[in-house]
C-alpha cells in the first residue's frame, strides 16, 4: 500500500520507473521511522517512549514497510519518529538515518523530524546535554529539517560553539532544495504549475466523490451474517428502527487527521433513502452509554421489522495521544446492545465504528445478533456505502487488515515490542504472523454475500535449489531474479450476486509456530470483481528471495530448508527449499 501510495502521489505509474526525469508532483513522505507504536498508554508517552526492539524484529517487522517505500515507491521523504529504540532517538539515529535509509535503502530526498521532536532530545529525553548538541546530534545522525523553529533558534550558535559545521548544514540544505526543484518550486510561478493552486472545487468534483464513496464500499467488512439476515428486503421491510450514538453524527465517519468532507453521509440518512418508515433514537448521550435511554430504545426496537445498531468507538476513545487501554466497548454498550436485541423482533444488524479492534464475543455469539458489519471510519461517503450494503446494492467484499484479539490481550504492555512469542513466560507474540491465543476474528477475515472457491492452475516451480540454511545477501541479486516464479490461482463466485473479492496469498513453512518462524506471511494480494457463477484466473509473483526468507537473530535474512506452502483460501501448494 505504501509503495503505491508513494508512487501514485509523486506521478510515477502504477508498477513504477517513470520518475526518470526525477520530477515530482507531490513529494511523498514516509513515517514514522521507525518502531513507532505507542501514542500514550497508562503514563507512558511518544516523546519519551524508548522502544526496545530486538534486530530479528527490526528486520523482518518494523522496518520493511519503510524499505519498500523508500526502495520500490521512491519517496523522496522520511519523517523520523518521537521516540528512541534501544536508547538512541530516531532524530539522532546515524545508523538509520544515513547508514540504513539512505546507504543501504538508496534514499535520495530529505529527512524530517514529527513536530518539535529535536527539543526533546534536550529538554525530556535527556538524550542532549544542550540545545545546540541536540542540533548537532541531529544533523550529523543525517536529518535535514526540524518540523517547528528548534533549528532556527539554536543552529547558530551551535555553529558558533563548534558543535555543527558548515558542511552539515549545507547538506541538509542541498536535500531539502533538491526536492523542492524536483517539484518545479523554481521553475517560474508555483501556482501556474499544474497542482500549484487547488481550491476546493478541485478536491469535490463528482468524480473524487465517487472514489470516496467506492473507498467506503472496499474497506467494509461482513463479520457474521447468520441464517443470510443480510441484505435486507427492499420491498418486504416496511419500518426499520436505527438506534446507536453513531447513528446519526458526520464527524465521527471521518475519524481522525481528516480535512473538511465535501459533504457527509451519515448511516442514518443512507438508510432513510431506502426505507420511508424509520424510527430514530441515539439511546445514549456518550459513546460510553453511561447515561442511556435503554427502555426507549428498546420500545422502537420491538415495533420495527429490523433494527441496525450503529455503536463502537469515536475521537474520545482513541485518536492521536490516546491509546485504548480496554478491548471491549466502553462503559455500558455490550449492555445496551444486549438488551435492544432481545427485545426485537428478529435478528439485529449490529453495525460498529471504529478504527481499531474489539472483543465482541458476545456479539459474535449472540443469536439474536444476526449480523455485523465493521466500517472502520469510513469517510465522507460512509453512510451511503452502508446503506447500500445492508440492502443488497453493494456486496460486501472487505477483509480485516489486523487481528482482533480477546480482551484479555491488555495483560500484554503496549511497551512490550516483541513480534515472537515467548511460551516460558506465556508472552504470545504479536499480529497474525507470530500470535499463538486465541483470536475474535483474525487477519483477513470477511464474508460475502456470494462464495468464493479457488483452485491453483499452475506453480512455476514445486522445488527450489537452495542448500539447507543460506543468506539471502549470499544469493546475490541476479539469482534472487532467476528465482522468481508465477503461481495462478483460479477464483470463481459460486453465488448469484456479482462481487468485489481480494484474494489472498500466504507463505506458511512446514515449521511454522516453533517461536522464531511465522505462523504464516502475506505475500501479495490481487482484488477481482466477478458476476454471479464467473470465474477467472489470478496471477502472483513469487520471490523467494523475499517470501521464502525469514530472519534469523542477528537480524540477517536467510532461507531455510524444508517445505513452503503457498496457501490460498482453504487450499495449499507445496514448495521443497
Amino acid at each position: 500500500y505504501a509503495v503505491s501510495f508513494a508512487r501514485g502521489i509523486q506521478r510515477d505509474s502504477f508498477e513504477g520507473g517513470d520518475l526518470k526525469d526525477g520530477r515530482l508532483q507531490v513529494s511523498a513522505c514516509c513515517k514514522h521511522l521507525t518502531a513507532y507504536d505507542l501514542d500514550h498508554w497508562k503514563g507512558v508517552d511518544r516523546f519519551t517512549f524508548d522502544a526496545h526492539v530486538t534486530k530479528q524484529d527490526m528486520a523482518d517487522t518494523y522496518q520493511p514497510p519503510f524499505k519498500s517505500c523508500v526502495e520500490q515507491g521512491r519517496a523522496s521523504g522520511i519523517m523520523c519518529a518521537y521516540n528512541l529504540v534501544n536508547g538512541v532517538p530516531n532524530c539522532a539515529d546515524y545508523d538509520l538515518l544515513t547508514k540504513t535509509a539512505r546507504g543501504e535503502w538508496g534514499f535520495q530526498g530529505y529527512i524530517t523530524s514529527d513536530c518539535d521532536a529535536v527539543s526533546l532530545l534536550y529538554e525530556k529525553q535527556k538524550y542532549s546535554k544542550s540545545h545546540e548538541d541536540a542540533v548537532a546530534d541531529v544533523l550529523k545522525a543525517g536529518m535535514d529539517v526540524n518540523c517547528g523553529d528548534y533549528l532556527a533558534n539554536h543552529t547558530k550558535s551551535a555553529v558558533e560553539k563548534g558543535k555543527v559545521s558548515e558542511s552539515d548544514i549545507d547538506r541538509a540544505l542541498y536535500n531539502l532544495f533538491s526536492v523542492r526543484m524536483r517539484l518545479g518550486l523554481f521553475s517560474g510561478n508555483p501556482r501556474q504549475l499544474p497542482y500549484g493552486d487547488l481550491s476546493r472545487k478541485d478536491i469535490c468534483t463528482p468524480e473524487h466523490q465517487d472514489l470516496a464513496l467506492e473507498v467506503a464500499r472496499d474497506g467494509i467488512v461482513l463479520l457474521k451474517n447468520s441464517a443470510n439476515l443480510l441484505p435486507l428486503s427492499k420491498s418486504q421491510t416496511k419500518s426499520l428502527a436505527v438506534i446507536g450514538p453513531n447513528a446519526n453524527v458526520s464527524k465521527t465517519l471521518v475519524g481522525n487527521y481528516a480535512g473538511p468532507p465535501c459533504k457527509t453521509l451519515t448511516p442514518l440518512q443512507g438508510l432513510t433513502d431506502y426505507i420511508e418508515k424509520i424510527k430514530f433514537h441515539e439511546g445514549c448521550e456518550n459513546i460510553n452509554c453511561t447515561l442511556n435511554a435503554k427502555s426507549k430504545a428498546v420500545k422502537i426496537a420491538k415495533s420495527a421489522d429490523y433494527v441496525v445498531l450503529v455503536m463502537g468507538l469515536n475521537q474520545e476513545e482513541e485518536s492521536e495521544d490516546r491509546d485504548r487501554e480496554e478491548l471491549v466497548l466502553p462503559g455500558e454498550q455490550q449492555s445496551f446492545i444486549t438488551s435492544v436485541s432481545e427485545a426485537a423482533k428478529k435478528p439485529v444488524v449490529l453495525l460498529l465504528l471504529c478504527g481499531g479492534p474489539l472483543d465482541i464475543s458476545f456479539a459474535k455469539n449472540n443469536p439474536k445478533i444476526g449480523s455485523i458489519l465493521w466500517a472502520g471510519y469510513p469517510g465522507e461517503a460512509g453512510g451511503k456505502a452502508i446503506a447500500e450494503i445492508i440492502f443488497g446494492d453493494h456486496n460486501p467484499g472487505g477483509r480485516l487488515p489486523l487481528t482482533w484479539y480477546p480482551r484479555d490481550f491488555i495483560k500484554v504492555p503496549m511497551t512490550d515490542m516483541r513480534m515472537r512469542p515467548d511460551p516460558s513466560s506465556g508472552y504470545p507474540g504479536r499480529t497474525y504472523r507470530f500470535y499463538q491465543g486465541e483470536k475474535v476474528y483474525e487477519f483477513g477475515y470477511g464474508l460475502s454475500y456470494s462464495k468464493y472457491s479457488y483452485k491453483f492452475v499452475s506453480v512455476g516451480q514445486s522445488k527450489l535449489d537452495f542448500k539447507n540454511y543460506i543468506l539471502v545477501s549470499d544469493v546475490g541479486s541476479k539469482s534472487c531474479e532467476n528465482a522468481k516464479f508465477s503461481a495462478i490461482v483460479s477464483v470463481e463466485n459460486e453465488g448469484s450476486m456479482a462481487g468485489k473479492h481480494s484474494v489472498l496469498i500466504f507463505v506458511r513453512h512446514d515449521e511454522a509456530g516453533n517461536g522464531s518462524r511465522p505462523m504464516k506471511q502475506l505475500v501479495g494480494f490481487q482484488t477481482v470483481r466477478l458476476n454471479a457463477k464467473e470465474k477467472t484466473n489470478v496471477k502472483f509473483e513469487i520471490n523467494p528471495c523475499q517470501h521464502f526468507a525469514r530472519a534469523s537473530e542477528d537480524g540477517t535474512m536467510v532461507i531455510g530448508s524444508g517445505v513452503q506452502y503457498l496457501v490460498v483460501g482453504d487450499q495449499e501448494y507445496p514448495i521443497s527449499t
